[in-house]
Parts: C-alpha cells; sequence; structure tokens
C-alpha cells in the first residue's frame, strides 16, 4: 500500500512539472469594466495595473484587479508603488479575494505597446511566476467601434535568446525565430457568473427598436487614421535607421576581411622566403592585430520590435478603411 501512495505521489509529482500550454485567458466580465473605466479615465495618459486570479490547467482565470497609482520616474515614489501592491493585496487576502498574481494590464494608445520596457516587465514577471499574461487596452481604437482587448505573453524561445541576449543573425536562424514569433496572443474568454448573467438579461428591455441610431453611418475615423499614419510614417523612419546599423556593419566587415585575406597572404609570402632561408615560419594569425578584433553585431531586438508595430498599424489602418468602406456603402445604399 506504501508503495501505491508512493509511485501516486510521484506521478503526480511528474505530471506537475510538465505544465500544459495556455490555451485560453478567462477574464471576469467585472475585471474588463475595471480596466476599460480605468484606462478610459486617465486616457491619453497611460496606465497599468495588477491582475489576480489563478492558473489552472490550460486556462488562466482573471478575477479581480486593482490599478497602479500614476508614478514619476523616483525611486523613493517606486518604493512607495511597491508597498501600495503589498498592502493592496494583504486587504484582499484579509476579505477572502483571490490575491494570486497572474499579470498585468496596461493601456496603450494606437496599439504603439510592443517596446523593451513591455519585454523587461514580462521578464521581471518570469521570474517568480510561472505563468503571466499582459492585457492590453486601446482606448482610442475602443473609441471606433472595437472592443481593443488582447492578452499577450512571450514566446519560449524569444525568452530564451533574450537571457543569453544573442539576437545575432545566426542564433535567429538556429532558432528559426522571425520577428512575429516575440508574442503569443492568447484567446480571451469572458466569464459571468450565473447570478450577473441572470440581472443582465432583467436589464434587456422588452419592446423592440423604435429609433434608429444615424451616429454609426458617420465617417468619423479621419483623425484615427491619420495618427495610424502618423505613427507608421515614424516607425519607417526608425527602420531605416536600424537598416542603416547594419549596412555600416556589413560595410565594417567587408574591409575587415579585405584587409584580413591582405595581410594572410603577405604573411605566406614572408613565411616562403623565411623558409627558402631556413629559418621558422611565423604564425598566420596576429591577436594583437587590430584588423583580427570581432566587430560586434548589431542586435536585431529593435528592429523586430520596429517591424512587428509596423504590422500592427498597417493592420489597424487595413481594419479602419474597410470600416469606412462599409459604411459609404451603407450611405449610399439608404441614400
Amino acid at each position: 500500500m506504501a508503495n501505491t501512495m508512493a509511485r501516486s505521489f510521484l506521478q503526480v509529482a511528474a505530471t506537475e512539472e510538465v505544465a500544459s500550454p495556455l490555451r485560453v485567458v478567462q477574464i471576469e466580465g467585472l475585471v474588463i469594466l475595471k480596466i476599460i473605466k480605468h484606462c478610459k479615465e486617465f486616457s491619453p495618459a497611460l496606465v497599468t495595473g495588477q491582475l489576480l486570479g489563478l492558473d489552472v490547467g490550460s486556462v488562466l482565470e482573471v478575477t479581480n484587479c486593482f490599478p497602479f497609482p500614476i508614478r514619476e520616474e523616483d525611486e523613493e515614489i517606486e518604493a512607495d508603488g511597491a508597498n501600495y501592491q503589498l498592502e493592496m493585496m494583504r486587504c484582499l487576502r484579509e476579505v477572502n479575494v483571490d490575491n494570486n498574481t497572474v499579470g498585468w494590464y496596461q493601456s496603450t494608445l494606437l496599439g504603439s505597446f510592443q517596446t523593451v520596457e513591455l519585454i523587461e516587465t514580462f521578464m521581471n514577471y518570469q521570474e517568480n511566476i510561472r505563468r503571466c499574461v499582459c492585457i492590453i487596452y486601446d482606448p482610442s481604437r475602443s473609441n471606433q467601434g472595437v472592443l481593443a482587448l488582447k492578452a499577450l505573453k512571450l514566446s519560449d524561445s524569444f525568452m530564451e535568446l533574450y537571457r543569453n541576449n544573442n539576437f545575432t543573425g545566426e542564433k535567429l536562424r538556429e532558432k528559426n525565430l522571425s520577428w512575429v514569433d516575440i508574442f503569443e496572443e492568447i484567446p480571451i474568454k469572458v466569464s459571468n457568473s450565473a447570478l450577473i448573467s441572470a440581472f443582465m438579461t432583467e436589464l434587456e428591455a422588452d419592446t423592440p427598436v423604435t429609433q434608429c441610431d444615424y451616429d454609426r453611418l458617420q465617417l468619423s475615423t479621419g483623425p484615427y487614421m491619420e495618427r495610424n499614419l502618423e505613427f507608421l510614417i515614424e516607425c519607417m523612419d526608425d527602420l531605416s535607421i536600424e537598416q542603416q546599423k547594419f549596412q555600416f556593419y556589413y560595410r565594417n566587415l567587408s574591409r575587415q576581411q579585405a584587409q584580413q585575406q591582405a595581410w594572410l597572404q603577405k604573411r605566406r609570402v614572408e613565411n616562403m622566403a623565411r623558409k627558402t632561408a631556413g629559418e621558422d615560419p611565423l604564425p598566420e594569425e596576429d591577436p594583437t592585430n587590430p584588423i583580427f578584433k570581432t566587430i560586434p553585431e548589431p542586435s536585431r531586438l529593435d528592429s523586430f520590435l520596429i517591424t512587428n508595430q509596423i504590422s500592427n498599424y498597417c493592420n489597424q489602418i487595413n481594419g479602419g478603411c474597410w470600416t469606412e468602406l462599409q459604411q459609404i456603402v451603407l450611405d449610399e445604399s439608404i441614400a
């Protein structure tokens, strides 16, 4: 009987070590309302907050959240923010509310969230939490009639490269990692309790709609599209600067290789003369020579993030144009 119990415990421990992949983020409807309220109140300023919940198998349940205070870049204020988080979690624990950290949420402006700061925050969370997500909410895009809410996590292959701080072309080809493999978007499932669902059902009006909502036909996406195009142009300029860095690196590399070949050819001729004179040949490599010093390759992380951001802006422009085209066709049919 003891052996059976020991085997069962060992089997349980083995199954816990192999964690199932995260497939869905289940968020309470009240949590989404809290996130939207917090982000819209301080828009266009960017805000963040803590996500609380449970990690159950392949589902990450988000059952509560609370906002972080807006602070400036100061160590004392940052320490006060950390104390605020601990105090909030202690208060939630005292009233029997889920106080397990499962990630954080943050607002963004026109989807411009793919930055090095976001990656560093992910890595800091990953040190203490096995699985965590970041909920991104975009108030400016939500004003266009779309709930711009997405759950993101870093891919395992990218985290491995980031820990080693090695984003050279050789390593990226070895890991088969491209700019689309940095973040993984996890599907979001909105969950409500039976009591809330029943209450929402009672709030629904029984009478049919008698008044048309013509505001939905207004073509008001001009400022939204203009801002997207402005951000897209800025990203294209940043990408051009990154490409110039790589062009400069490859020019220096080819120049160094030509110098090395010329030096090697000269040394071989010298060694042939020394061999004819009965002298020992000189080594064909000289580590003290500056031409044999390795030229560091620029990191491709910034170019990957910029390319990812450009793709995001293009998708938003594409979606906005399609929505506006539908409204124009509908206006023409009504007229």
